[in-house]
């Protein structure tokens, strides 16, 4: 049993973000800046507005920056030898690229006009990074799933990276430039009626409210696309730990090990008994601390389960070079428990935005997980390498987790998928923040809704141009690349 273990890049000087005097959500400076009547909050919106108007969102004018140099500089402290699979991964489409260059919007983002309305962010708000996941009580809930650049700052950056993902999405599934602007007014207009629902409720009412397949459902225009739906949420439903460990391990001389599949899943290689030992003493004391993360109830739990292997892992685009392993645990001997421990470096946006107050990384992901999330996985926790003190966070591995495959939607399901990616963001910006004052500032009429529109175009135009750079700098033999 496991209980037996012990560059900083300012904008002009009239946009630049001062972080400094940036209000954080969650600091305890700032904890009670939200009270007030609901036309008094409203208001402090509306102010913001007259700051920073609404049309100025649609500006896009990227200053001459070079893409390369910004994407080689995210690649610090990746392991070296998985950076040409990210460039690899990220050539393939511009979508592709754009899953990967998170760290080159927050540097265009940062010098452009912002809202100054501050919320808890996800950080990487496109829309691959929403799905299926399961509540601890079983129910498939739809919202954001990925919080790795999780941080505090503007709220229009995650409205923003959500709507141009829209456009690049529509673009590679060859929908006219009329389809492309309609999927993002419907993705700003849900977003915007749906913070004005949720400013009119009761606090509680938002922090317990869920949005789960039985909503998504309903809202599908045509029995058609509930039927795709279902699909996918019947085989979230088939995802568990038993699963992955049915097609993923395999037995070593009786012993259950994870399957190596390279280099996408391998072991740490261990050249004699002595380096073994050693690996596995700093594996269990990282769980050993992980698990003081846990709530007390979750840590009984977790007692009950006895380490098994351990495996690096793969995963994503913009993830590839970041550390990343799965464990194996059984309980009674028959009883799997698969868990990911991924890598938590500082967030694309710390260096634009005031940094983390956590002092782990892993923690600060952990935080933002569950304020933007309606339920979190039970075993959610953090830790550190204590030999290399890198950060990570653990969670389940494919629990319940369910993806919509957007490469094979027509028009009319990517505009669906749109309205549920955005009234999974409202509510994800209104439990952790202040709907009021999002309201303020959004207000009632198009305005918000058209310059996120115009935005959205002419980012994916430039998204085009990046990758473009990227595929001659292959070509070139610049950048080194495995598929």
């Amino acid at each position: 049993m496991l209980n037996t273990v012990a560059a900083n890049h300012p904008g002009p000087a009239t946009e630049r973000i001062d972080r400094k005097t940036m209000a954080v959500p969650g600091d305890p400076s700032t904890m009670f800046a939200g009270r007030g009547t609901l036309a008094m909050r409203m208001e402090r919106g509306k102010a913001a507005r007259k700051a920073v108007s609404r049309d100025r969102l649609a500006d896009c004018r990227i200053e001459d920056r070079d893409p390369l140099a910004l994407l080689e500089a995210s690649n610090a402290g990746r392991v070296t030898e998985l950076i040409p699979i990210r460039y690899g991964r990220m050539v393939q489409s511009p979508f592709a690229f754009y899953r990967g260059a998170a760290p080159l919007m927050a540097f265009d983002l940062s010098r452009l006009p912002h809202s100054n309305v501050n919320v808890q962010l996800g950080g990487d708000a496109h829309l691959a990074n929403f799905g299926l996941f399961a509540s601890p009580e079983r129910r498939i809930l739809f919202g954001p799933n990925d919080f790795d650049e999780t941080l505090p700052g503007p709220f229009d950056w995650d409205v923003r990276r959500l709507a141009a993902s829209f456009v690049i999405a529509a673009r590679e599934r060859g929908f006219a430039t009329r389809d492309q602007r309609s999927v993002v007014r419907r993705l700003c207009e849900t977003f915007r009626h749906r913070m004005a629902g949720f400013s009119r409720m009761d606090t509680l009412d938002v922090w317990y409210g869920q949005f789960g397949t039985g909503s998504m459902l309903a809202m599908a225009d045509s029995e058609r696309e509930r039927k795709k739906e279902r699909a996918v949420i019947d085989m979230a439903r088939l995802q568990s730990s038993r699963s992955v460990m049915n097609h993923s391990t395999e037995l070593v001389n009786g012993k259950l090990r994870i399957k190596d599949v390279p280099p996408l899943v391998y072991h740490v290689p261990l050249e004699n008994p002595h380096d073994q030992k050693h690996y596995d003493a700093l594996v269990r004391h990282f769980f050993a601390d992980y698990r003081l993360t846990l709530p007390d109830d979750r840590r009984a739990l977790f007692d009950r389960y006895e380490l098994v292997d351990v495996a690096i892992r793969v995963v994503g685009i913009g993830s590839v070079g970041t550390r990343c392993y799965e464990a194996l645990f059984m309980a009674d001997g028959e009883c799997p428990l698969f868990l990911q421990l991924k890598e938590a470096r500082a967030s694309v946006l710390e260096d634009y935005l005031p940094p983390s107050r956590f002092p782990n990384h892993g923690q600060r992901v952990v935080n933002g997980q569950r304020l933007l999330q309606s339920a979190s996985d039970i075993f959610l926790g953090w830790s550190k390498m204590q030999h290399t003190g890198n950060d990570f966070y653990v969670r389940q591995l494919r629990d319940m987790k369910g993806a919509f495959d957007f490469t094979t939607f027509d028009a009319e399901d990517l505009s669906e998928y749109a309205a549920s990616c955005a009234h999974a963001l409202a509510h994800s910006m209104a439990k952790a923040g202040d709907p009021a004052l999002l309201i303020g500032y959004l207000g009632k009429s198009e305005q918000f809704d058209e310059a996120i529109e115009r935005f959205a175009l002419a980012y994916a135009d430039q998204n085009e141009k990046d990758w473009s750079v990227l595929k001659a700098a292959v070509k070139g033999g610049r950048v080194q690349v495995l598929t």
